[in-house]
Order: C-alpha cells, then structure tokens, then sequence
C-alpha cells in the first residue's frame, strides 16, 4: 500500500520541486504532535508504556485507536494491527501548526495533494499526505482554547513523578531515496539538517532533519534492504523520548521492574549522546536519548539547538 502511493507521490514532487510559488506562504511546523504505531499485543504495550516507563494513557482521539500514551504536551498511539503478518508497524507521523489551513493551502498551491482537513474529539484540526516514499505524514493545529493533556498533571505521587521522560524528541524511518525526502521536508517544508553519521566516519546512516521552527527531529534511516523483516523494521522505524540524565532514567526504569537485557541496555551513540532502547512486544524501538551530548560526535558537528524538557 505504501509503495504505490510512494510512486504517485514522487511524481508529484519532483514536477513540483523546482516550481514552487511565493505567493502562498508556509506557516510554522512546531515539532512533534503524536507518533502512532500499530500493535498485536495491546497488553504489552500497556506494561512497557505504563508499567515501565511510568505513563499515564488517554482515550483515543484517532478513528480505530485504542489508546494514547501521554509524554508531556505529546503523545504515542496504538491501534490494532490491520495485518499480523506486516513487517512495518508505525502507522504515521505528526507534526504540530499554528495554522493547518494555511498550510493545507500551501502544500496544495506547491502541487501536493492534501485531503479534507478533519476535526478531533480534542478539539484538534488535521489532515495527512503522503511523502515521497509513502510514509503518512499528518499536520495537526491544537485548540489554544482547550488545555492540553500534560504528563505531570495526569500522574505525580509523593515520592515523585513516575514518568521516564515527557519529552518526545524524534521519530526516525526507513528511507531509500534521500533527495526525494529532502525536496519534501527539506526544500518545500523548511526542515533543515541537525546532525548526520553513521556506523564508519565517512559513511551516512541517519541524517537528522530538524522542524523550521522547533528542535524535534526527523531522522532518515538509510542504507537498507527495501523489505526489512519485523525486527530490523522495527530498530529503523522508531522514536525517542528525551531524558536529563540517563543514569536517573535507568534507575526510574529498574524501580518499575526493568532490568538491562540484551540489545536493552545504555550505549553512547555515534552522536556522543547517551542512548537506551527499549522494545514493544512488536518489536518497534522506543528509544531513551539525552536532550545534550556528553561525548564526540562522530563524522558531523551539530549543526541546529539541542531539545530540553
């Protein structure tokens, strides 16, 4: 399903690409709204996302979800898996606006196919497209009027706040064709580049791609097979959730009952920031991240300002 719509949408885009209009401005992409990912074991979703990370959930706000997972101002679905057998189980992307329409309205004069902007039981305003490879991207614009669901008013107790992180900072897929991604986020969009290496100094494996008026990120993952099994798609296709001190983290995490395990456990990445990934029971990576490198980057400097909670 998503490869063909990947190959209208980099039709589109690259007729589009070099005749873009200045007459319909585009307005501010704020950062990450929600990420929601498709489960087939919704119970274990609930123990990682509650039990160990210390979560509060939510209703719904999305037709055929089951649940939301709140991390400060943003969140994490989870629906049921249309397809057991699929190996790709993030379902999409959300960025926050100040103005969905006007944004509908640019991306619609710059040629690409918006539908209907669609209204939320939160009171929120959005619509999706499809990027280049057909990833679903939706841009949603938040009711200033309504309070937003907070992960330090759902859940506080007295020895301290439960959560792990209320920060989501990035959320990361697979991509084959980085100048298709570029002219869409990069060049019509305004993301711009934060930070890029790999597992080799001169070699590419994830660029980050920065939203043009905010610190959240969204990270290529290059260089793979164009079918990935379930466990190599579920490490590419991925988020992360901030944290001040990983060490603190950690033992957040060992007090709910977590215990480092396999390919669980703390790592300095590439980027010289302190890394933990933690799996669903579908094996998509939720990985812990540092808002702040500690250590050397490899391969590039950061090139835009680092998250903070």
């Amino acid at each position: 399903m998503k490869r063909s719509v990947a190959v209208l949408a980099l039709g589109v885009f690259s007729v589009c690409a070099h005749a873009q209009t200045t007459t319909v401005a585009r307005p501010r992409i704020l950062g990450i709204d929600h990420v929601s990912f498709y489960t087939t074991q919704p119970d274990g979703v609930k123990a990682l996302y509650s039990g160990r990370l210390g979560l509060d959930s939510a209703l719904p706000v999305e037709y055929g979800g089951l649940v939301r997972y709140v991390v400060g101002e943003q969140w994490v679905g989870y629906s049921a898996a249309p397809d057991a057998n699929a190996t790709d189980r993030m379902d999409h992307v959300a960025f926050s606006t100040d103005n969905v329409a006007a944004l509908r309205k640019y991306l619609i004069a710059n040629g690409v196919t918006a539908p209907a902007i669609e209204g939320r039981s939160d009171h929120s305003l959005s619509f999706t497209v499809a990027d280049p490879e057909g990833h679903r991207i939706e841009f949603v614009e938040q009711d200033q009027k309504i309070p937003r669901l907070r992960t330090d008013r759902l859940a506080s107790t007295d020895a301290g706040p439960p959560w792990v992180s209320r920060r989501l900072i990035h959320a990361g897929f697979v991509v084959h064709n980085r100048d298709a991604e570029d002219r869409f986020y990069r060049d019509l969009l305004g993301f711009r580049l934060y930070w890029h290496g790999g597992m080799e100094p001169d070699k590419t494996d994830w660029v980050a791609m920065q939203v043009p008026d905010g610190t959240d990120w969204l990270e290529y993952m290059l260089g793979h097979p164009e079918h990935p099994d379930l466990r190599l798609m579920g490490v590419l296709n991925h988020i992360s959730l901030g944290v001040v001190d990983m060490k603190k983290a950690q033992a957040l995490l060992e007090s709910h009952g977590w215990k480092p395990h396999g390919g669980e456990k703390v790592q300095m990445g590439r980027d010289g920031k302190w890394q933990l990934n933690l799996f669903d029971p579908d094996l998509t990576r939720i990985e812990l991240m540092e808002f702040k490198p500690v250590g050397k980057t490899c391969c590039s400097e950061f090139a835009g300002s680092h998250p903070s909670e």
